[in-house]
């Protein structure tokens, strides 16, 4: 992958988010919209009918050969040779020590052929872990981030506006499934993924013409109440699903046992993995602390790096906070220790040097109708 020597770099759908007013960031190193017409209401049009994001962002490397499978069985914690083709798993790479390097989804193109994902800010390293873990191995990786487009269609509506453009019957594709075809003429991978809580699709296209799929998706989308959405809207939408972001609830000092993610460690299967030994060893032992979803019963908002206490006393820390939109109360991710982290729970956080009532509730704080 070319970086470039200097400055964010533009998504490729730059000019489009600059004609719709979005407010541009500098994101993982990318120039990104973070809200258009504002958070609250992408939110709630990403609840209630549709969102449009641009997610090209983030990082595809493709493994492939002889041994694509067993090279990424034994560079990260999850078994992607037990993938059929055609579908995907949530997945991580972790140090030797059991650290989380990064949060994957790892999808099986074909016998001999995978795509992994990475999250922007850690692409980079993923690709660098993966080249060297693949030395050995009758693999080869070949980083197609900056040659990728990828833009995601999610919400209630998400079937009615892409089914149409899509030359392949997107109903069939399962969550966690990913079929080749085209969008709006377009050669696209389409993968029913997402990070909303929501039903939806991802459009992995190349990025000379992603924003072929961008502007087709915005038209269809609009007679059905779609959006587009910018970053702020996607972290609200991710929390309120419980889902970790990196660099919050996911870091190197952090192993998947602590964040509740100890079931993507796949230890019953044969074979060594870098970190192997560390997470054995934790899930037998147990952890120190755990991640615990918290409901605010007092005035305030939990942000990131608020002490979370006990009795008066440190007892943990808060990782992603915010008033819900859709539940319309103040909800946080926090690590808290492990005596302090059963649902009911009572807790405090400390906001502006005062502690305001927290309890421990199960995640997510939000699933979407059945």
């Amino acid at each position: 992958m070319t970086h470039t020597p200097a400055g964010p770099q533009p998504s490729p759908l730059l000019d489009r988010h600059e004609e719709l007013g979005a407010k541009i960031v500098d994101f993982a190193g990318w120039l990104m919209p973070i809200q258009y017409a504002g958070i609250l209401e992408e939110h709630r049009a990403t609840r209630s009918a549709a969102g449009l994001f641009d997610l090209s962002h983030m990082g595809e490397l493709l493994v492939e050969g002889a041994e694509a499978g067993p090279a990424l069985a034994a560079a990260l914690v999850t078994d992607p040779p037990s993938l059929a083709v055609g579908r995907a798993h949530y997945s991580m790479i972790c140090a030797e020590d059991g650290g989380i390097i990064d949060d994957l989804i790892v999808y099986r193109l074909g016998e001999t052929r995978f795509m992994v994902v990475a999250n922007a800010s850690n692409a980079r390293a993923v690709s660098d872990a993966l080249a060297q873990r693949l030395d050995g191995f009758r693999a080869v990786l070949d980083d197609q981030s900056l040659a990728t487009g990828l833009v995601a269609v999610q919400g209630p509506r998400s079937l009615d506006i892409l089914g149409p453009l899509a030359d392949v019957d997107i109903d069939a594709i399962h969550y966690y499934g990913i079929a080749e075809g085209a969008v709006a003429g377009v050669p696209a991978m389409i993968a029913r993924t997402g990070y909303t809580g929501e039903d939806g699709f991802e459009v992995f296209a190349d990025v000379a013409r992603v924003h072929e799929v961008w502007d087709a998706l915005l038209e269809a989308g609009r007679p059905h109440g779609l959006v587009p959405v910018g970053l702020g809207a996607r972290d609200t939408l991710r929390l309120e699903a419980g889902m970790p972001l990196y660099g919050n609830e996911l870091d190197r000092s952090t192993n998947p046992y602590e964040a509740g993610l100890g079931r993507v460690v796949k230890l019953g299967r044969a074979g060594p993995f870098t970190g192997r030994q560390a997470l054995e060893k934790v899930a037998r032992d147990g952890t120190s602390r755990r991640l615990v979803g918290l409901a605010l019963r007092g005035r305030g908002i939990a942000r990131h790096g608020y002490p979370v206490l006990a009795d008066g006393a440190p007892t943990g820390v808060v990782t992603s906070g915010t008033m819900s939109p859709t539940l319309g109360a103040a909800i946080a991710m926090a690590y808290v220790a492990t005596a302090q982290s059963e649902p009911g729970t009572m807790l405090e956080v400390e906001i502006r040097g005062a502690p305001v009532a927290a309890e421990v509730v199960p995640l997510p704080f939000y699933k979407r109708p059945a």
